[in-house]
């Protein structure tokens, strides 16, 4: 009796302490967001395009490759690809500004023209559901794990299947991320 009553108190721990996705979402494509005016956004709008999602900062080493991210945008939108900016303060508070100003500080500093979206948790206890689903195992078994710091990145394919991550390191505009948007737009 004590060992089925151990049993059953680690599957209620497992159960308690994993990651909750929701079975309604099957696809990046499902999830509505805010953009970073604050207006209702359905990533349904961006079927049939490659998306590039990213977590944001705007005071973090890696800030630069906004200008990276603008230039695939530039070079790649008219194919049907999209960039997918999430703003996040998740490490080390670099990024504690409002939506107002973290749009007037991509807009001024680095010419962003790729949508960018309200200010979410990518991780811990408060993460947002996206990247719940971008993370976890049971939903994105080929590229889950935490997010690791700002400018991680992931590759969605025109049906909205993730396909490709890459970490903070990875440039956008280095030859495999390129390689692989590139690889990933060919295919209609």
């Amino acid at each position: 009796m004590l060992k089925i009553l151990s049993i059953l108190l680690v599957f209620v721990f497992v159960a308690a302490t994993s990651p909750i996705v929701s079975s309604k979402n099957k696809s990046v494509l499902d999830f509505k967001m805010k953009d970073i005016d604050g207006k209702d956004v359905k990533l349904k709008k961006y079927k049939g395009d490659v998306l590039l999602i990213v977590n944001t900062a705007s005071k973090c080493g890696y800030t630069p490759q906004y200008e990276g991210l603008q230039a695939i945008y530039t070079k790649y939108q008219a194919q049907g690809f999209e960039v997918l900016g999430f703003p996040a303060n998740n490490f080390g508070n670099q990024e504690s500004g409002t939506e107002t100003e973290i749009k007037e500080f991509c807009e001024s500093k680095y010419k962003v023209t790729f949508p960018m979206f309200a200010k979410i948790s990518v991780k811990g206890d408060d993460q947002h559901p996206l990247y719940n689903f971008l993370t976890a195992k049971e939903s994105n078994p080929k590229f889950a794990g935490d997010i690791s710091w700002n400018f991680n990145k992931f590759l969605v394919n025109r049906k909205g299947e993730v396909v490709a991550r890459f970490s903070s390191k990875d440039k956008p505009d280095g030859e495999a991320v390129m390689q692989a948007i590139e690889k990933y737009l060919s295919v209609k």
